[in-house]
């Protein structure tokens, strides 16, 4: 995507060949500031403290950190080490474990002269191969938003409401979520996107909302709690979110509040779409309620928000009595049951494990071509 007319990805080789470099996601959306990590130990902090997030993109680091820590020490003891190192900052995410055991399952078969060099190279592969897998979502996306256009037979924009941040900045590049939009809106498709707020790091309104802005998207941001409301006046023709974990069964798992907005778009008969790359199925686990780590951060985040003062300076703020205990649970899980559709680089299919394995037949436990869901894929 681009930035100012730039091209950029959120991460890549510095010019050393060696370091990595990436967007600082906690800088946006009021200043764009590039960062890099040198150590197995950034890259491990760029991931926990959300400098980089969104699921793809924290794989793809998560396999760099493995390339930067046999860059110092190549023997199996430090590689189980740094698998370990790397694993532990998020624990929801499968896309992690996901380029941790790729990469790891690759250098192990290797001499530990050519380890560093291995995974670098598997690292640089596995960013290309999301940027293809998330382009092809966009393509496979846009059919939706083509049919909810042809649907609604007038000039009137197609709405799309959408949750935390699955653009771009959650990826390599192109985007899970937002993918779709941006084919919509390339494409000459009227399109605009209601942005959840997505406290209580505001993924939505500093990152959506500025990667939207970017590319010259219409948009508009909400309170994380206006949604149903729009979708009971028929402002909503459809959502579509990202996913940090998807079942064999079909659940996802998503940032905290996307349970809600299925239940409110279930209740109102509005397709509810979920985009993913396959590298956050999780093929080993059917029951998300059951077997989905739920990560629980910093309480601080939900007692004190981060905003641009008056004079320009950026500050933190406290905006609950002081001592007051918070909870910070970062995900919830969304039912099978209320997913119109999932969204893959390999096509559009029902969310169970038979439409999961019907479009992955290599990984799936059922490859049943008639798998049906609650409601028609495209047609909902």
């Amino acid at each position: 995507m681009k930035v100012d007319g730039r091209h950029w990805r959120t991460i890549w080789l510095a010019d050393d060949g060696r370091s990595v470099a990436f967007i600082d996601q906690t800088r946006l959306p009021h200043a764009f500031v590039t960062a890099c990590a040198r150590t197995l130990s950034e890259a491990a902090d760029a991931i926990r403290e959300m400098r980089v997030r969104g699921a793809p993109l924290i794989g793809a680091m998560a396999a760099y950190g493995l390339a930067l820590a046999l860059g110092e020490d190549a023997s199996d003891s430090a590689l189980d080490r740094a698998v370990a190192t790397l694993a532990a900052t998020r624990p929801t995410a499968v896309n992690l474990r996901w380029a941790l055991d790729d990469v790891a399952g690759l250098v192990r078969q290797l001499p530990p002269a050519r380890r560093a060099d291995a995974a670098y190279r598997r690292a640089g592969e596995i960013c290309d191969e999301d940027v293809a897998a998330c382009e092809a979502i966009g393509e496979h996306g846009l059919a939706l938003i083509r049919t909810a256009a042809h649907r609604k037979g007038t000039d009137e924009r197609v709405n799309v409401l959408t949750h935390c941040n699955a653009g771009w900045l959650a990826t390599v590049d192109w985007g899970t979520a937002m993918a779709p939009i941006y084919k919509a809106f390339d494409a000459g498709l009227g399109v605009h996107v209601w942005v959840d707020e997505t406290r209580p790091r505001n993924q939505g309104a500093a990152l959506t909302a500025w990667e939207l802005g970017r590319h010259g998207v219409p948009h508009t941001v909400i309170v994380d709690n206006a949604g149903g409301h729009l979708m009971q006046r028929g402002r909503v023709d459809l959502c579509i979110t990202g996913t940090d974990r998807t079942t064999a069964a079909g659940d996802v798992c998503n940032k905290i509040g996307t349970y809600l907005k299925a239940l409110a778009a279930f209740d109102n008969e509005v397709p509810f779409y979920v985009a993913l790359p396959s590298t956050t199925i999780d093929w080993t686990i059917r029951d998300g309620l059951a077997e989905i780590p739920i990560e629980e951060r910093d309480p601080a985040e939900v007692t004190a928000t981060v905003g641009r003062a008056p004079g320009g300076e950026v500050v933190a703020v406290t905006v609950t009595p002081e001592g007051t205990p918070a909870a910070n649970y970062a995900f919830d899980v969304t039912p099978a049951r209320l997913i119109t559709a999932l969204i893959t680089e390999r096509g559009v299919c029902a969310a169970s494990a038979e439409g999961l394995g019907a479009l992955f037949p290599d990984r799936g436990h059922s490859s049943s071509p008639g798998a049906e869901g609650a409601r028609d894929p495209v047609n909902p």
